[in-house]
């Protein structure tokens, strides 16, 4: 409150605050937030503090706090689970896919944008339209085609495939439009190719987009399941979400050990979000004004 009240800009500033309806509404707004905020992170909380419980605890007794808090069977499900190699797995397809997201989408919004070749028009309504078509209606050809070509149990589908993405394509060409097209036809006049502007000048100058690919990019490589079961399976090349799945089936698992696993899962989006936070809310205010 005290630093709003020092505040000389902005939606809320200092004058406004002796206003008795502004500083009402101020309050109201701060605890709507805080219940969204309790809303949003009790889930979180419950699954951590339900891991240190063991079966019997978690059926008999209704109870937020545990009774004992083991670290051993955290290590214990980790051990089972094997989680560094899945991951390694993880990590892998996460950034193959950031790089993609970036260089493929970035590449084709440059061009629509900047370069316009004839019938750019056309392709850029395409984009559109495409994403008015559900996505799993594509996974079935998409399997099909990927299998016919041998690229099954492999990262490369996955890679490619946030490489084609149409909200990326979108955002990023909304965002070229605004970009000084002096900077372009200066670099042309010293002899640079395109893609050596393309990535020597325009996606350096870019960094508030290229974060905001980077998050979605990773939220969507990290979380997604069904593309990465069905090309990935059963082997060594699982990811951590199939992995959950596959450890639910087996015979040795309860209520309490997926709990488990699943706090292992949530545990580097949090650190993402905690390191980036700040970027995080950058990013969604680009992403909304160039969106």
């Amino acid at each position: 409150m005290s630093k709003l009240q020092e505040k000389n800009n902005g939606v809320i500033r200092q004058f406004d605050l002796k206003r008795p309806i502004v500083k009402f509404g101020y309050w109201v707004a701060f605890v709507v937030c805080v219940i969204i905020l309790i809303v949003c992170l009790a889930p979180i909380i419950w699954v951590f503090l339900a891991s240190f419980k063991n079966i019997q605890e978690f059926v008999t007794t209704p109870t937020l706090l545990p009774h004992t808090w083991d670290i051993s069977k955290f290590v214990d499900t980790w051990n089972e689970l094997n989680f560094v190699h899945f991951y390694i797995n993880s990590l892998i397809v996460v950034v193959g896919s950031v790089i993609c997201a970036l260089v493929f989408n970035g590449l084709l919004a440059y061009g629509l944008s900047k370069i316009k070749p004839k019938g750019s028009s056309i392709i850029y309504y395409l984009v559109l339209w495409s994403m008015m078509i559900p996505a799993t209606t594509a996974v079935a050809p998409l399997f099909l085609n990927i299998t016919k070509i041998g690229l099954n149990n492999s990262f490369v589908p996955l890679w490619f495939a946030m490489g084609a993405n149409a909200f990326f394509v979108i955002l990023y060409k909304n965002f070229f439009d605004d970009f000084p097209m002096s900077l372009i036809e200066a670099a042309r006049i010293d002899g640079c190719s395109n893609l050596k502007i393309f990535f020597q000048i325009v996606m350096p100058l870019s960094a508030a987009i290229n974060m905001v690919i980077v998050i979605y990019a990773i939220n969507g490589a990290w979380s997604d399941f069904l593309l990465p079961y069905l090309l990935l399976g059963q082997g060594d090349k699982m990811t951590v979400m199939v992995r959950l799945f596959e450890f639910r089936t087996t015979l040795f698992t309860n209520d309490v050990t997926e709990i488990r696993a699943v706090v292992f899962s949530l545990i580097p989006p949090v650190i993402l979000f905690i390191i980036f936070q700040k970027r995080i809310v950058e990013s969604i205010t680009v992403a909304g004004i160039k969106g």
